[in-house]
């Protein structure tokens, strides 16, 4: 595994512009099954430590004059280049830094990570007339696995069209299966976790049971939630405590979090390792200096990619005095892929409830996913519907300019919502610059319209007399209030559906409210809506109201203050 992303099947180990390139040059480099034909000597050998699921690395020199060519330019020529065996990858040749003929120009701002070799840096190659961006890459202070080729340079797929002499070395690496308590849970019973919760300190369990010194993992899955950036849920070792964390949109913006590893991976820039005790300024990472003194001696963030492409994030922190060895991670990187389509389960069903919630209301979101998907599913019910419109919306738009109205209207918008929401109400839609909310029968149907009114008439209050120190300004908003049987489900097209609230009662009300307009009231109900609330009110007697056949007797009601 030659960077920290390739274990999940795609690349998300830089940044993303050049993902794919860079990962799978820095895994497969001038690889010997598309560039080179090398003979090689079993003379000198550098030998990973061997690992329980046979992950190893085998770095040996290659015998005689080993030239790259890229058409009839030579990029290096030597008679010590040396040749990297890795688990499941394609070998790869590494030349000298002096044997190298091309021009290498560096390229500070790209750069890659191996948990087993260290940090790559990357260099463009200029030959021939032309710029190879990051063409080519090299380790400059390689961890123990990868010292053999400390300071030499490989080149990326395609820079070299051939090499000579030609010939196919056989990879000593065998991929063996992988087994051990891991795995077997991975494969048996992880899929049982009923929470994500669950399913972290399970594996942080399995891991330690594995053998692997970990003193502390962390899972960070981003979500799609309007206030909830995502969930991030870490367990602890020696008390074995899983906490989980919902950072907002407003933590990612901190300067915490943008200096942090987790930013990091999940920008698509590498995964991350420090050996805090012997490589501490490889990253310059505030958090390093408190994970030191938590006594922490090694740490890992690598990608848990998602199908969709979205890159959550694993952490891994040891506090043995060796750190994390060849074996424990090797053996976390083949078992990636797998670890985040299980946590990817729990995110889609999550992201789906939000997405709901957020746009259809807890209620109905609730109906959707438990399966009324289909065109006239949904029941006939009773209860009190709320209409709120906006009052001088287009004038408010004209005196206070776009980006500024729009501000109010969210702020109209938000104050409706958690009201009726607070009134065991929900909101069924916007509907340009109105609301359209309903509440059900089922607590009882003087108890649905006491909620409704006594919603209108908080909705009015608090948009008339904003908190001077927002900086808001005072808002109207025409209500109308009706009580009746209406459809609640499913109606649209057959590819495009709607989850609203059909009837007499709904049309009712949205009149109610453009009648409140001309008689100047602020809410306006029908009669039996403000009886059944049982709140002050003002009859107005029947008005006729435009396509509703019959007249409706209606009453004002009485907002406290009026």
């Amino acid at each position: 595994m030659a960077c920290l992303g390739v274990c999940a099947g795609e690349a998300p180990c830089v940044s993303r512009k050049f993902r794919l390139q860079a990962c799978v040059g820095e895994a497969r480099g001038c690889s010997l099954d598309s560039v080179s034909r090398v003979p090689y000597l079993f003379c000198m050998t550098v030998r990973a430590q061997k690992t329980s699921n046979d992950y190893g690395i085998l770095v040996e020199p290659l015998a005689g004059e080993v030239t790259a060519y890229r058409g009839e330019h030579v990029l290096a020529r030597t008679c010590e280049a040396r040749v990297m065996y890795e688990t499941r990858l394609s070998p790869v040749i590494y030349f000298p830094r002096g044997d190298i003929l091309a021009d290498l120009e560096p390229a500070p701002d790209r750069r890659t990570f191996c948990p087993f070799k260290g940090t790559a840096s990357y260099s463009h190659v200029r030959i021939g007339g032309e710029t190879l961006e990051n063409g080519a890459w090299s380790y400059a202070n390689a961890m123990p696995e990868g010292r053999a080729v400390d300071g030499f340079v490989a080149f990326m797929p395609g820079v070299a069209s051939h090499i000579d002499p030609p010939g196919t070395p056989a990879d000593p690496l065998a991929a063996g299966n992988i087994a051990g308590p891991t795995v077997d849970w991975l494969l048996r019973e992880a899929w049982t976790a009923k929470t994500p919760e669950e399913l972290t300190a399970a594996l942080g369990r399995k891991l330690v049971e594995d053998g692997i010194a970990v003193s502390r993992i962390g899972i960070l899955i981003w979500s799609l939630h309007p206030m909830i950036a995502g969930r991030h849920y870490v367990w602890t070792r020696d008390d074995d405590k899983l906490q989980s964390f919902a950072p907002s949109y407003e933590t990612l913006e901190s300067p915490a979090f943008r200096q942090s590893p987790l930013q990091h991976v999940a920008d698509g820039l590498g995964g991350i390792r420090q050996k805090i005790d012997s490589n501490p300024d490889e990253f310059e990472f505030p958090i390093m200096e408190d994970l030191r003194q938590q006594g922490v001696t090694d740490y890992v963030a690598m990608p848990l990619p998602f199908s969709g492409g979205r890159i959550n994030v694993l952490t891994l922190a040891s506090d043995h005095p060796a750190g994390f060895t060849t074996a424990n991670l090797g053996l976390v990187f083949e078992c990636s892929a797998l670890i985040s389509r299980l946590y990817e389960v729990f995110a889609l069903t999550t992201n789906a409830t939000s997405l709901l919630e957020t746009y259809l209301g807890k209620r109905t979101g609730a109906r959707v996913l438990g399966g009324d998907i289909r065109r006239g599913d949904g029941d006939v019910i009773d209860a009190a519907i709320l209409f709120c419109d906006l009052r001088h919306s287009t004038k408010l738009e004209t005196d206070l300019g776009h980006n500024a109205y729009v501000g109010e209207l969210n702020r109209f918008f938000e104050v409706t919502t958690d009201i009726v929401n607070a009134h065991d109400g929900e909101v069924l839609k916007f509907i340009g610059d109105a609301v359209l909310a309903i509440f059900p029968a089922g607590v009882g149907v003087e108890e649905a319209c006491r909620q409704a009114v006594e919603s209108a008439g908080e909705i009015v209050s608090r948009l008339q007399s904003p908190d001077p120190e927002t900086g808001h300004i005072p808002l109207r908003c025409a209500i109308g209030i009706a009580f009746g049987e209406v459809t609640y489900g499913n109606v649209g097209s057959r590819e495009r559906l709607d989850f609203t609230v059909t009837g007499h009662a709904a049309n009712i009300a949205a009149r109610l409210g453009d009648y409140g307009k001309i008689v100047g009231q602020d809410i306006v109900a029908t009669a039996d809506v403000a009886e059944g609330s049982g709140l002050p009110s003002k009859p107005l007697g029947p008005v006729d109201l435009h396509n509703v056949a019959e007249p409706v007797t209606a009453h004002a009601i009485t907002v406290r203050g009026d």
